[in-house]
Parts: C-alpha cells; sequence; structure tokens
C-alpha cells in the first residue's frame, strides 16, 4: 500500500527537525537559508516514547502460577524502562506532563486516554495502570504498549486551532478552523478550506489569511501564516497523505502542535526516506532501549498487533518483486485463504463474509506479481502452520486456494511451492480435518491444477479443484453452504484436451447465452437485421484504440511485446501494433521476435526523439519504466505531441508523482492508464501489454473479435476474470481497461465509461470498483442526469471492510476507506439508487449481466452474429516444453547438479544442506566426482590430497610455463591453462598411471618382485617410483603424511602395503627409487575407492580408468598455479626473455644439396653465449 499511518512520536519529530529548514518559494519548496534551524515562534520538541515489551506479558494458556511470574517480570520490566527514560530525559523530573498512547487511537480525549497536568511521578502512576492492560476502543480490542509523554502547555481555549492537511485527487487541500480541541465536532462542515492545486505554488500569505484565518485575531495571522506555510512545505516534501493538528495552540507568541495523526507515503520512500531517517536519528537515544532503525515504522492499527509470522511475510515481500501480503484476522477462525491477486483476495473476502462467516475468517492476504516457488511455499508453509496449531476444531476448517485467471503468473508454477507445502503439513491437515477448495486460471493452469489434485489425491486430503468454468469466488458457497456458481457450464471450457493440436487450432465453444437470446430473438421479430455492425460505424474520434494503433513500448519487455504481436496475428492485423522499443541503456540493435510461424525484427532506440522521428504514425507508448524512473520517464513522454495515449504499468508510484503526471497529462490532452495497471484490451484491435494473459485465455474468452461489453477495473487480475464473466454471460468484451489500484490512477472510472458511451459498437457498460476513492459517484451521477444512457451493470468490491473490527489494507494501494462515503456498500448503494444494475453479491454478477444482455437482444439493440472459427494460436516451442506438449532429445545429460529449483542440488543434496552438514570440500568434490556421500574419512583424505598437490615450487614445468605466461601480460585463465597444459605422464600425471599398475598387478596375484621383474622386461618404468632429490635416507614427508593417515582412518590398505613391499625391492637397487607422492596417493586412492563401502567393484574399476586421479592433481595443483599468476602480477614483473647462456645452439656447419632436397652434414657447431665449439 501507499498512505500509512505513523506515530504521533514519529510526526512530531519530522515536524521538529523540518519546520525550521523547509519553506515554500513559488511553487518549489526549497531550504530555509535564512535563519539557523530555531524559529522564535516554534519552541523546542520535547518528547518521551515509552515503549513496553508485550512478548513478556501472560498468555490465556498459560497456568496460574505462570501467569503470576510473568506479570511480576513485566512490572519489573516497566520499572526498567521508566528508569531508562529518566537518564534520557532529565526535563521529566521538573516539568507539569501530559501522558497518552501513541498506537493510532482515535479520540483519545474523549475516551479516557489522555493523563493532563501530572508531575512524573503521576504520569508513570498513570502509565502502570495502563500498560500491558487491554482496552476497547468501540469494536476493536487491543493491549495498550506505547505511551508518549510531553510537557502540559497552559492555554486559553481560544488559543485552540485546528488545521489539516489532506491529499485529493486536484491537489492539498488545507482544512483550518478556529475552534480546535476535544470538541472540535463535524470538521467538514465547519472548516474553512484552501486547496493547493497540483503543480501550482500555494497561496500567498494574503490568500491564506483570507481563506482560511478569517475568523482569528489579527495578531495571530502572521505567526500561523508562517506556520502553514512551512507546515505545507513539510508536507509536501516529506510526502505526507494526511497531516492533522488538534489542537493547534498559539500562546504568547509561540506554535503548539499538541496532538497529531500523520500517514505518509510509503511507496515514497526511495525519494524522501534520507529525511525521515535525518529527523528520526535526531531523537534523544534512551539507555537500554532498541536503536531507531533508518527505515520509518509503520505500526499495526489498534488492536491488530503485527505477529511474527506477519513480520516474516513482509520482510520476504520487502525482499521481491512480487507481492506477499499476509494480515492474521482471527487466528482461532475455521476459514482460511490463500488467494492470488490483490482484487481477487478482496472480494474472496467479500464472499465469505456475504454468506455470514465474517466472524470465522482468519487471514486476509495475497501473493501475486508471479512469485517464486520457494517464495509461495513460504508463504503456504506459514499459513498452514498457523491453520494447524492448537486443538482440531470439531467442525474442521475451510482453506480457500483461489485467484482469478492471472495475466502473467505461470499457475503451475506458484503451485509448485504451494504443493510442497501441502506434502510438509500432510498429517496436520488431516488432523484438523481441513477442506481444501482449488480455483485457478491462466497460464499453465491446466498443468497446475493436475499437479494440486495428485497431491491431494495421494495425501487423501479433502480436495475439490475447479478452473475457469467456475466463477472465481464460486468454491466459497461451494464449500460454506454447498451451493454452486459454475458460470455457464454450457459454454464451459474450451472443447479438446491439452495437446499441441488442441492448443494452436481451438475447438469452436458450443453456444453461449448469446446465441439462445438471438434465437429467441428472432422468433418474436424482434431483432433488427438492419442495424449496424461494429465495422460499418465510423470511428468516433474519441475512440483510443483502433486495428490501425501503433505503440511504442518503453522498456526491455520482450515478453510483453511477442504477447500483443501474437494478438495482433490472430487478430489480422496487417501490422504489428508495436513499432519499436525504447531503451536507453542498451544502445541501437534489433531485437527478433515471431509475427504468426515467422521470424521478424524490431528497432530498439535510446531516445524517445528518435522513436518519434522514425514513427509519426504512433500516439500509444507502453511504459514499462521502473516505479523509481517512470515519473521522469512519461515527463519525457509528455513533450512529445503525438503522443495521445500513455500506459503506466509500474506499482509503487508515489502519490505526489502520480497526481503530478496525471494533471500534466490532462493539460497536454493525454490519457494516461495506470499506474499499477496491467493495461487495457480492445478485442480485434489492440492489446496492451500483458493484459487478457496468454494466448489460450485470449481465444477461450472470445479476445480475438468485438462484443458488446466494454468495462472499466481497477483491478488487472480482476479485469481478467471481467474477460471470462463476460464471455459467458453475453457476446463478449468490447472493450476493457485496467485503470490501476493506486488511489490516483492516471484516468478514472467516468473516463473510460464516457468514452464508452459515444462508441456506438458498446451497448452495456460494465464497472468494477472497489473500497476506497470516491470516483464511482461521478459513474452514479453520470447515469442520472443523462450523461449515460446505456445500461450500466456495476460491483464495488470490497464489502466485507465494515465486518472486521480493526482497519484492514485491502491488496491496492487506494484500497482503504477513509470515510463512510469510501465503504463499498455506500457505493454500490448509490449506484443502485442512481439506476445502475447492482446485483447481490459478486456471485450474482454474471447472471444479472446476462438478464441485462438477453433484454437487449430481445429488444434488437444488440445483434449477436454468428461465431467465427477461432484463430491458430501460435504457441512458442519454450512454452509448448514447459506445458510438456512437446519433447525433444537433449543436447546433454547432467546427474551431477540441478539449478531449476528453488535451490541449487549437488547430487540431489541441497546446497543449504551441504553447508548446514559442513561437508566441507572433500564432500563436495565426493558429491559433484562421484555422486554420493562418502564417508568423513575420505572426504578428508581428497582435502589432504589437495593440500599435497598445490604446490612443488617455481621451477616445476607447470608453475614455470603459468609464470612466463602471466609475465607475458596474459589473463589469469590464459596462464592456468598454459601450466595445466603441461600435466601428463611426465609431470603430475603419475597418479592414475600408479594406480592402475599397482592394482593391476596386485589383482593380478603377482608377488612384488614378480611385478618388478615383468616391469623391467617390458622397459617400462614403474610410474610412482622414483624421486629426482628424496631418497630412502632423505624420505619424502608428504608420502610420510600419506601413509600415517591411511594406515590409521582406513578400513584396507592392501594396495599400500603391496607398492611400500615393491618400493623395498627398488630401492635395494637404487637409493631415491622410493614412493613418490604421486605413486602413494595413487595406490592410497585404489584403496579408498575399494574399502569405504560406497562403490562396487566395478565402479572402484572404472574410476581408476578414466583420470580420476589426476583430476585431483589438476585440481590441487591448479591452487598453487593461481598463485603463482597473482605473486607475478602482485610483483609487476615484466616479459619474461630466457638467457641466451642458458640455450645451446646447435646449427649445421655444411649443407649438401641432392635431388632437390637439402642434406644436413652429421657436423655441428655447438655455441654458447659468444664462444663456440
Amino acid at each position: 500500500m501507499s498512505a500509512k499511518a505513523i506515530r504521533e512520536y514519529d510526526g512530531k519529530q519530522l515536524l521538529a527537525y523540518w519546520l525550521p529548514r523547509l519553506t515554500v518559494s513559488g511553487a518549489a519548496v526549497v531550504p530555509d537559508a535564512s535563519t539557523t534551524p530555531s524559529l522564535a515562534f516554534l519552541p523546542p520538541t520535547r518528547m518521551a516514547h515509552i515503549a513496553f515489551d508485550n512478548s513478556l506479558l501472560p498468555l490465556p494458556t498459560d497456568s496460574e502460577a505462570d501467569a503470576a511470574a510473568k506479570s511480576r517480570n513485566f512490572a519489573v520490566h516497566v520499572e526498567d524502562v521508566f528508569n531508562a527514560v529518566e537518564l534520557a530525559h532529565p526535563w521529566l523530573a521538573t516539568e507539569k506532563l501530559v501522558a497518552k498512547p501513541d498506537q493510532l487511537i482515535k479520540r483519545r480525549g474523549k475516551n479516557g486516554l489522555l493523563g493532563i497536568n501530572v508531575d512524573w511521578t503521576g504520569a508513570k502512576d498513570w502509565i502502570r495502570a495502563r500498560a500491558g492492560k487491554s482496552f476497547k476502543l468501540e469494536r476493536t480490542s487491543g493491549l495498550l504498549h506505547t505511551f508518549l509523554v510531553e510537557p502540559f502547555v497552559p492555554h486559553s481555549q481560544d488559543s485552540e486551532f485546528y488545521v489539516c492537511i489532506q491529499s485529493v485527487r486536484d491537489g492539498d487541500m488545507i482544512f483550518f478552523t478556529h475552534e480546535g480541541g476535544v470538541d472540535v465536532g463535524d470538521v467538514d462542515a465547519k472548516a474553512l478550506k484552501l486547496l493547493v492545486p497540483v503543480n501550482k505554488p500555494l497561496p500567498s500569505a494574503s490568500d491564506i489569511e483570507s481563506g482560511l484565518l478569517c475568523h482569528v485575531k489579527q495578531e495571530s495571522h502572521p505567526i500561523l501564516v508562517e506556520f502553514i506555510t512551512r507546515l505545507y512545505a513539510v508536507y509536501t516534501d516529506l510526502q505526507f497523505t494526511y497531516l492533522e493538528i488538534n489542537p493547534l495552540v498559539v500562546t504568547d507568541g509561540r506554535v503548539f502542535y499538541l496532538d497529531l495523526a500523520a500517514k505518509l507515503d510509503q511507496t515514497a520512500e526511495f525519494e524522501a526516506g534520507k529525511k525521515w531517517t535525518l529527523a528520526r536519528h535526531a531523537a534523544p537515544v534512551v539507555p537500554g532501549a532498541p536503536a531507531l532503525s533508518g527505515a520509518m515504522d509503520f505500526p499495526a492499527p489498534f488492536g491488530r498487533e503485527m505477529t511474527k509470522e506477519e513480520s516474516y511475510i513482509a520482510d520476504l515481500d520487502a525482499k521481491t518483486g512480487a507481492s506477499l501480503k499476509l494480515t492474521v484476522l482471527n487466528p482461532a477462525g475455521r476459514i482460511w485463504t490463500m488467494v492470488a491477486g490483490g482484487g481477487a483476495s478482496v472480494v474472496y473476502a467479500d464472499a465469505i463474509a456475504a454468506h455470514g462467516f465474517a466472524d470465522e475468517l482468519a487471514n486476509y492476504g495475497e501473493y501475486s506479481g508471479a512469485p517464486s516457488e520457494s517464495q509461495t511455499y513460504e508463504y503456504g508453509k506459514t499459513i498452514l502452520d498457523l491453520m494447524t496449531r492448537g486443538s482440531p476444531h470439531p467442525d474442521g476448517k475451510f482453506l480457500f486456494i483461489g485467484g482469478g485467471i492471472a495475466n502473467f503468473t505461470n499457475v503451475a508454477a506458484t503451485f509448485k511451492g504451494i504443493i510442497r507445502a501441502l506434502r510438509d503439513f500432510q498429517k496436520p491437515l488431516l488432523t484438523h480435518k481441513v477442506k481444501i477448495f482449488v480455483r485457478r486460471a491462466g497460464p499453465n493452469y491446466q498443468e497446475g491444477l493436475r499437479l494440486i489434485k495428485a497431491v491431494g489425491e495421494q495425501l487423501q486430503l479433502d480436495m475439490k479443484v475447479f478452473g475457469p468454468e467456475m466463477h472465481v469466488t464460486g468454491i466459497v458457497p461451494l464449500a460454506l453452504k454447498g451451493e454452486s456458481y459454475v458460470s455457464h457450464p454450457s459454454s464451459g471450457p474450451l472443447a479438446g484436451g491439452n495437446d499441441l493440436m488442441s492448443m494452436s487450432m481451438p475447438a469452436p465453444r458450443v453456444p453461449s447465452v448469446g446465441a439462445s437470446a438471438a434465437a429467441a430473438a428472432a422468433a418474436n421479430g424482434k431483432v433488427n437485421h438492419s442495424a449496424p455492425s461494429e465495422m460499418e460505424v465510423d470511428t468516433p474520434r474519441n475512440v483510443t484504440f483502433t486495428k490501425d494503433t501503433r505503440s511504442f513500448i518503453y522498456g526491455m519487455q520482450p515478453r510483453a511485446v511477442q504477447g500483443m504481436l501474437d494478438f495482433d496475428y490472430m487478430c489480422k492485423r496487417d501490422a504489428p501494433s508495436v513499432a519499436c522499443m525504447i531503451y536507453p541503456f542498451g544502445g541501437h540493435h534489433v531485437q527478433k521476435f515471431y509475427w504468426g510461424t515467422k521470424e521478424t525484427l524490431l528497432p530498439v532506440y535510446t531516445s524517445i526523439e528518435e522513436a518519434v522521428a522514425k514513427f509519426p504514425d504512433v500516439d500509444v507508448v507502453v511504459n514499462f519504466a521502473s516505479f523509481r524512473s517512470v515519473y521522469d520517464s512519461t515527463n519525457e513522454l509528455l513533450k512529445f505531441p503525438q503522443l495521445k495515449t500513455i500506459a503506466i504499468i509500474a506499482e509503487g508510484v508515489p502519490e505526489k508523482r502520480a497526481r503530478q503526471l496525471l494533471h500534466s497529462a490532462k493539460e497536454k490532452g493525454v490519457l494516461i492508464i495506470g499506474p499499477a495497471t496491467v493495461g487495457g484490451i480492445k478485442p480485434g484491435c489492440f492489446k496492451i501489454g500483458n493484459t487478457g494473459g496468454m494466448m489460450d485465455n485470449i481465444v477461450s474468452s472470445l479476445l480475438y473479435r468485438p462484443g458488446s461489453v466494454a468495462y472499466v477495473s481497477k483491478s488487472g487480475g480482476m479485469s481478467n476474470e471481467l474477460n471470462n464473466i463476460i464471455s459467458r454471460s453475453t457476446d463478449g468484451v468490447a472493450e476493457g481497461v485496467a485503470i490501476g489500484g493506486d488511489r490516483y490512477p492516471g484516468s478514472t472510472f467516468i473516463d473510460h465509461m464516457l468514452r464508452y458511451e459515444t462508441d456506438p459498437a458498446v451497448k452495456i457498460l460494465v464497472l468494477l470498483g472497489e473500497v476506497g476513492g470516491v470516483e464511482e459517484y461521478e459513474v452514479a451521477k453520470a447515469v442520472k442526469d443523462g450523461r449515460i444512457k446505456k445500461p450500466v451493470v456495476a460491483w464495488c468490491i470490497g464489502t466485507c471492510a465494515k465486518m472486521f473490527t480493526t482497519d484492514v489494507q485491502f491488496g491496492h494501494a487506494g484500497s482503504f476507506a477513509n470515510s463512510d462515503m469510501e465503504t463499498a456498500e455506500a457505493k454500490n448503494s448509490a449506484l443502485r439508487d442512481a439506476g445502475v444494475h447492482v446485483p447481490a453479491t459478486f456471485e450474482d454478477l454474471p447472471s444479472l449481466l446476462t438478464q441485462v444482455f438477453t433484454k437487449l437482444v430481445s429488444e434488437g439493440i444488440v445483434i449477436v452474429r454468428p461465431e467465427p472459427d477461432p484463430p491458430k494460436v501460435p504457441i512458442d516451442y519454450q512454452w509448448a516444453q514447459e506445458l510438456g506438449l512437446i519433447r525433444k532429445p537433449a543436447s546433454f545429460i547432467s546427474t551431477i547438479c540441478d539449478d531449476r529449483g528453488q535451490e541449487l542440488l549437488y547430487a540431489g543434496m541441497a546446497i543449504s544442506e551441504v553447508f548446514k552438514d559442513d561437508i566441507g570440500i572433500g564432500g563436495v568434490l565426493s558429491l559433484l566426482w562421484f555422486k554420493r556421500r562418502l564417508p568423513p574419512y575420505a572426504a578428508k583424505f581428497i582435502e589432504m590430497v589437495l593440500m599435497l598437490t598445490a604446490d612443488h615450487g617455481p621451477a616445476v614445468s607447470g608453475a614455470h610455463n603459468t609464470i612466463v605466461t602471466a609475465r607475458a601480460g596474459r589473463d589469469l585463465v590464459s596462464s592456468l591453462v598454459s601450466g595445466l597444459l603441461t600435466i601428463g605422464e611426465r609431470f603430475g600425471g603419475a597418479l592414475d598411471g600408479a594406480a592402475q599398475t599397482f592394482s593391476a598387478a596386485y589383482d593380478k596375484g603377482l608377488s612384488p618382485q614378480e611385478f618388478v621383474d615383468s616391469m623391467r622386461k617390458k622397459h617400462q618404468l614403474i610410474l610412482g617410483i622414483g624421486h629426482k632429490i628424496k631418497s630412502r635416507t632423505n624420505p619424502d614427508l608428504r608420502v610420510s603424511i600419506v601413509k600415517e593417515f591411511v594406515f590409521k582412518h582406513f578400513p584396507s590398505c592392501e594396495t599400500l602395503k603391496y607398492a611400500l613391499e615393491v618400493e623395498k625391492i627398488t630401492t635395494s637397487k637404487k637409493d631415491n627409487l622410493i614412493l613418490n607422492v604421486d605413486g602413494a596417493i595413487g595406490v592410497a586412492f585404489v584403496d579408498l575407492l575399494r574399502g569405504c563401502g560406497a562403490f562396487s567393484p566395478e565402479e572402484s574399476e572404472e574410476y581408476i580408468q578414466i583420470g580420476t586421479l589426476n583430476g585431483l592433481f589438476v585440481l590441487g595443483r591448479s591452487i598453487g598455479f593461481i598463485g603463482h599468476y597473482l605473486d607475478q602480477k602482485r610483483l609487476k614483473q615484466g616479459l619474461y626473455r630466457h638467457p641466451w647462456d642458458d640455450i645451446s645452439y646447435l646449427l649445421p656447419s655444411e649443407q649438401i644439396e641432392t635431388s632437390g632436397r637439402t642434406m644436413v652434414e652429421g657436423k655441428v657447431t655447438v655455441e654458447r653465449g659468444a664462444s663456440s665449439v
């Protein structure tokens, strides 16, 4: 969400820090350079913020003794907090004080929550009596735990004022009344108001005086004008959305803001967060209290403390581009939801409440924005854990895994995470007798439903699974009351299967309600066959999209572009609707896309100027810029008069920036769709980005040809659901727009409804509004005064809000009622009173729409034409493969590692388990080389081998090559490879040879002497025997280390013993023919493979033959080679040239010409340096 309430303490800290530092100059907020951060009329702000730890309080389930002990501990904690606060705020001991809770509680004065004109002892007594105690405010009960103590300000009643600044669509409204305080009354009725329009300067001082201060004594005017000016500067610069001070006291030439309520735009944190942090860090530090974080604290509403589970999901949400929301309403409730989509989450809560189960609804939340498998797993696991705690309810519980028809989220991918959670909680779900109802649709939904249905059967869960044939919330009455809301089974899903032919060539839908209505109308003779078709009428000038509409895509969004081109091809457009892409960061290039089954290229430009110059016919832009940059990019787009429609996709655009954009666009006559929109669609003509979902849904919802019903919705996900509902209840969609769920969308319901009214192809208007905002009233007014004459079917979601005891922020930023007028119930009532068709519940919307449509058909207003054959649906190879529709031989096979899931797997072992079990490098190598866990001693031996072979000085050939290459200026990889290429039988490659020869001799039963004799007869060296320097009297300590470890840890070491017997024979001939380190490692590894119990004899032999042991040398010695490379670079050594005096130059002394060939005489000349022999 965007607008979020903050504590009074934080609000006052922001004012105390920034009021002296900011003022208004014209239309700009500027630093106040004329004064120090201290103004005479602003006294120093002194506040003591006192917070207690609720977790120390007794729980209802505690025994009497435990509860008594916890109560005593909490009492000690209270005194400790008081002592710490006294140290931080010495002024408490000398002042008269005011104490009050600081927990977003309204009307504290009228509810006895103010301790006024008390000393510190009295303030402590007042707080002590309330800390940790439950307090009921109207229908809401909650614990008191956070308090604010300030100096008491003596003043007269006539010095109290009321001031409030509140953001509205057209600007910032300043409310002021000269009668403030507890009994301020109806502010809307009595306050004077002054609007500061968007993009306009604050009115002059004289305008403020005449507009707001006409009932205030003249001597207070200068102070109040200055204060209001600075207050507005802080309000707009720190991006408040609401700021109320009551009372504002002016006494003795100074201004005191005694009570304050405020909301900040959380989405503006990237712009204003640093300023929030500066003010928070300026606050005194209380010893022993938790340090204030840099980020602003947004507390939960009174009566609903954020649980650790809610905090966990909020933390997950903050770390991902997807949306994950969870609010626990009633932990003991029997009905739990796991719903995809912000709009869908609201209609599910509405449906549960409408059927009389609001008190049983346990949670509200949603996941959307294509979360990963791991994210949906964590989300699902958290909900399942919460719902299966405690004793089972005798009547069982319900879990709704629901959602609308997704636009771009892969349903099967998200379901995989939920399926994992279901597996983890199989036993608790069965124990608690949980009945699970699933309804979902969208990309790959068939596979997702198949998977979740299969796991339900496998785990023996009580589960029912539905797709788009079921109304989006139809599973709610089905589960709770046994009532079925299936969307016209007669028109069901597309005929055919889920094979490739069915996907690419869908079968025609069976006759819909429109066809039957048309037949009835024809029988009654009421069909006007001469009525013009959509293609025969002139296109009205205010129709935004046509078959000729062309667009720019701002941002690198190839998936969205391909979806638009596929839609164009299905609609038989002559040219693609996307002219080019604009991407400032990638340079000029082209991107490859498909036009049907053929490839085509689209240019990518780095600037808007270039794109506009190349394509003067383009008038639509789909802006995919991020929430951080979309304000600047849209402002730049608005500079080009040819661009008439801009869709802003980004979520999280600050309200201040959204309002500035919509007013700039209005001045230039540009239609803005969004922010936070999926876009819009005009069947047969044009679609924005990912609107309408995948091509199978486009076909299923008949979006490839125009219908008669136009809709406007806030929710993008629910717009796709409307496509489904309308196609099943009428002859289909004429146009649909999702304006976005933010509080200030660029265009409103009425903007589009009036467009539809003038479009002769549109016969029915559909409005899907929601709780929050007042734009729906404009539609009601237009119906009443006759500007809209066509039938309107409307519903506002969020009717459940009135049934909750605490404030609940629904999925969209604008889905929050700030007054009774903004509730969904009030808006539905107003629309109904205006003559709009409003159903009793959202589940009744399809049947009501059918009634209206049937009536228009019977009157001949709607002409139902024969359904054309569905177009072929081009399907990408990658997507077809993901759907399991095709197969092909794999180019590679990998059996050691898998990176496709939520975390990396090494031979089936999750990377998290690798670190949890601390298996080390040896364990990882055993997984990746041998595809199994080896015993700890084996893993340790592998690590020991790597250490022993890491380096053997700079003189050996591999290190020498590495050094020479490094000094030639080559990079690390080139230098490393040059060293590795020297490894072979003569250098470092004896491990494999030693293992093979010794093991073969041992297996043949040759005695050590017979083995030595056989090798002599073959004139072959025994690999692993012999050393240039070391000998029997000067042993290689590396070999000693290997022998010691093997004899101590290996269960069997027969091959090593055999090799040592061979060594006795060879050293008897020559002292340096010892078992060297290569031989020791080689034969020891044979013993490891054969004796650890992890390998069969065949596997052991295979690993000996395929070069495994040399791999150990390569891996180990790479450590040393890299060290030598870094050493040379660190020493900045220059190009190496070998000295002449270290080279023997042998040149021919005489050449003999014979038969055209040059022969060299046997004599040679030998030169060393400058001398010759």
